[in-house]
């Protein structure tokens, strides 16, 4: 169950450092937040994930806290969450309280650079059919309030509720990009940039693209696996003309809600096909034959192709938690969850 921190205790948190990152709030007050610093290789960024887990993880254990690094926590405490007190996370709170009262979630978001804006939105484009295969992969929220949701991905699910969600659009350009950001924050439901919850958009602050539709993950080399993965596409993205054929926006959608339901398990539709559906397995194949060139030149391809071979062989998160729950419920599920975050 989410512990809500007290004032000393949450001090302590926020003053947690390790690997080059920090900590900083979240939306709700049981949540913490770090972000590694701007990492070119693979080695770099798995030493900054470790690194910092590996403090968190003593410092939580100095306070008797369990963190675990999960897309939504199993348990959570009847009534309404608590939000941050942080005046932009008050003001949605008081907007959306529907919403922020269930906003117990944790994402991985990934940024990559990118050298324009013009660029970026042809990165966006390219983009589009792989990021169901990337949420599938990343899958780590199957069980909400007691109960397993249906769903690898609760989490995907719960994020349905904001008002801008889902798979981006297909942009002609920056100049459309930005027509089209400024048209939804002129309207009541959207109070920022920060409200633009597509699965990939450009960043506000960074020249990056940022891919946030992936579950928080257990371990960091899930993470790494997941960035390696979302770098090798933003390259290919990067060397080659868009694809002509531009997949519908409901096969795109359908496809990412069955990644929500299946994860690594079941069959995933391809959004390129117009139509049908192919196996998980076959669905990861085609990506990793699509990104292979970027992986090589970038010295990814055997690490990511090892961490392909070990998802299959033990599982994405959700697999795990359900695997820990049916040895010893819930209990087990956090017990593992929070050895993972350091292991």
């Amino acid at each position: 169950m989410p512990i809500l921190p007290d004032a000393e205790t949450a001090r302590i948190l926020y003053g947690v450092e390790g690997g080059g990152s920090n900590t900083t709030a979240e939306f709700l007050a049981c949540q913490v937040e770090s972000a590694t610093p701007v990492c070119v290789e693979a080695a770099e960024a798995l030493a900054s994930l470790r690194g910092y887990r590996k403090e968190l993880a003593r410092t939580a254990r100095e306070l008797n806290l369990l963190p675990v690094g999960v897309g939504t926590p199993p348990l959570i405490p009847v009534g309404s969450a608590v939000i941050t007190d942080q005046e932009r996370y008050r003001n949605i709170n008081a907007f959306l309280p529907g919403i922020g009262a269930e906003q117990y979630v944790g994402g991985l978001h990934i940024h990559v650079s990118i050298p324009d804006a013009d660029t970026g939105v042809h990165v966006l484009n390219s983009l589009r059919p792989w990021l169901p295969v990337l949420s599938a992969l990343g899958a780590n929220s199957p069980f909400w309030r007691g109960g397993d949701s249906g769903f690898a991905s609760w989490r995907s699910i719960q994020y349905r509720k904001w008002s801008v969600q889902g798979i981006q659009p297909h942009f002609l350009d920056a100049a459309d990009y930005h027509r089209r950001l400024a048209f939804m924050l002129s309207s009541d439901v959207v109070l920022d940039a920060g409200h633009i919850g597509w699965a990939a958009r450009l960043s506000g602050r960074y020249p990056t693209v940022e891919i946030r539709m992936v579950d928080a993950q257990m371990r960091p080399e899930d993470s790494l696996l997941i960035a390696l993965l979302a770098r090798a596409l933003v390259d290919t993205a990067l060397h080659r003309p868009e694809d002509p054929s531009i997949p519908a926006p409901e096969a795109l959608d359908l496809a990412y809600w069955q990644g929500a339901k299946h994860g690594m398990t079941g069959n995933q539709l391809d959004p390129r096909s117009g139509g049908g559906t192919v196996s998980t397995d076959h669905r990861v194949s085609s990506l990793l034959e699509y990104v292979v060139r970027a992986l090589e030149d970038n010295g990814d391809r055997e690490l990511v192709e090892a961490g392909l071979a070990r998802i299959k062989s033990e599982g994405n998160g959700a697999i795990r938690q359900r695997r820990s729950f049916a040895e010893g419920g819930f209990d087990r599920v956090l017990a593992d969850a929070a050895t993972e975050v350091s292991a």
